[in-house]
C-alpha cells in the first residue's frame, strides 16, 4: 500500500486519526506543565483539496466532507470540537479547500508553552514541511527517518508528551517496523504516550503486533478501529486502526461516544462500524 499522504488528506484513516490526536492535547492540557509531541512521519503540514493529488482520488468527499455535514449529537460535536474547530478556521468561506494534517491540527491545539518535533524523510515534502513553519520557535522541523527520530529524540526534555507515528506503509514490513520502534522507544521513556495509526489491511500483521507488545511486558494499551466499510490486502482502504500506550484514562469512553456516530456518517457498506478494545490493563 502506498500512503503518500498528499493523495489521501482528510479521508476515513484521517478522521480517526484527527480526532484522537486532538482528544489527547486536550488530555495533557489539563495540567499546566508543558509537553511536547513528537510527529514521526509528518508530511507537508496543511492539504488542498483543490490540487491535481486530492481531486485525483476525492477521499476527503467520504472523511472530513460527511462530517462537516452531518448532523451531530451536542456531546459529540463538544468532543469533536478541538479537532473541528482548527478545520473550520482554516477554511472561513462555505467551501472546504484545505484540510490540515496532523501537524497543523497540533500546531493550532498547542499552548504557548508546548513544543511540536516533526520529522519528514521524502526531500520534497520535507522543504514544504519546513518552510511552513520556518521561524516558529515551538515547532522543529527535521529531516529524518522517523524510526531514526524515535531513537534520537526520546525522552524530550518536557517529561510529558506523546508520539504520533503513522508511517506510509509503502514497505512490506512497516509493522515489524513501527513495533521495533515502540519497544526500543518504550525501554528509554515508559511514561510517554504512543498513537500509533495504521490501515486495517492486513489483519495477521495486526495481531502479530499486539502480541510483540504484550509479550514485552507493556502496559496500559488501547486499541481503537473505525470502519466504513470491509477492506482487505487486496481493496482499497475502508477503515483503520489505533494503537495507543498510555492512553488517558479518559479516552476509551470518550472514542465510546463518538466512534458510532463517526461509523453511522461514514458507513460505505457492509462491515462498517467501530471497536474499542482495552488489550493490555495498566
Amino acid at each position: 500500500m502506498n500512503y503518500r499522504h498528499a493523495y489521501h488528506a482528510g479521508n476515513i484513516g484521517d478522521v480517526l486519526k484527527h480526532a484522537v490526536l486532538a482528544r489527547l492535547i486536550v488530555y495533557f492540557q489539563r495540567k499546566d506543565k508543558a509537553f511536547r509531541i513528537l510527529d514521526t512521519h509528518a508530511g507537508i503540514g496543511l492539504y488542498d483539496l483543490t490540487s491535481e493529488e486530492t481531486r485525483k482520488t476525492g477521499e476527503w468527499q467520504h472523511g472530513i466532507a460527511k462530517v462537516l455535514e452531518a448532523d451531530m449529537p451536542a456531546a459529540v460535536a463538544e468532543l469533536l470540537e478541538p479537532w473541528l474547530g482548527v478545520v473550520r478556521d482554516l477554511n472561513p468561506g462555505n467551501d472546504l479547500e484545505v484540510y490540515p494534517g496532523s501537524p497543523q491540527v497540533a500546531r493550532q491545539l498547542l499552548r504557548k508553552t508546548d513544543r511540536l518535533t516533526l520529522t519528514e524523510l521524502h526531500p520534497q515534502d520535507f522543504k514544504t514541511l519546513s518552510d511552513r513553519y520556518a521561524g516558529d520557535h515551538q515547532v522543529k522541523t527535521i529531516h529524518l527517518d522517523g524510526w531514526l527520530a524515535m531513537g534520537s529524540f526520546l525522552p524530550p526534555k518536557e517529561k510529558r508528551g506523546l508520539v504520533l507515528i503513522d508511517p506510509a506503509f509503502e514497505v512490506t514490513d512497516e509493522f515489524v517496523r513501527m513495533t521495533d520502534a515502540v519497544l526500543k522507544a518504550y525501554k528509554k521513556w515508559p511514561g510517554g504516550t504512543y498513537a500509533l495509526w495504521y490501515p486495517l489491511k492486513d489483519a495477521r500483521a495486526i495481531r502479530r503486533m499486539h502480541a510483540d507488545f504484550e509479550a514485552a511486558g507493556l502496559r496500559d494499551v488501547l486499541a481503537l478501529e473505525l470502519n466504513a466499510g470491509k477492506s482487505g490486502p487486496d481493496t482499497r482502504m475502508l477503515g483503520s486502526g489505533m494503537t495507543l500506550v498510555n492512553a488517558p484514562f479518559t479516552l476509551a469512553d470518550e472514542m465510546r461516544h463518538i466512534l458510532p456516530w463517526l461509523a453511522d456518517v461514514l458507513h460505505q457498506g457492509p462491515g462498517a462500524g467501530f471497536t474499542v478494545t482495552q488489550l493490555i490493563v495498566e
